[in-house]
C-alpha cells in the first residue's frame, strides 16, 4: 500500500494547480526535507480519500 500512495503522490506532486502540490511546495519552503514533506502529503492524501469514501464523493480539487 505504501508503494502505491507513494507513486500516487509523486505524480499529484508534479501535477500543475494540485492541493497536493501546493502542500509539498508550501512545506519544503518552510525548510522540510523532501521525504518528510511527501509523507505529509501521503497523509494528506488517505484524509482526503477516506472523506471522499465516506461521503460518496467524488474528488474536485
Amino acid at each position: 500500500m505504501r508503494n502505491v500512495l507513494y507513486m500516487g503522490v509523486l505524480a499529484a506532486i508534479r501535477a500543475r494547480k494540485s492541493p497536493f502540490q501546493t502542500t509539498y511546495a508550501r512545506l519544503v519552503a518552510a525548510g522540510k526535507p523532501p521525504k518528510l514533506a511527501i509523507t505529509a502529503v501521503m497523509r494528506k492524501m488517505i484524509v482526503i480519500l477516506n472523506a471522499m469514501v465516506r461521503d460518496d464523493a467524488p474528488f474536485n480539487a
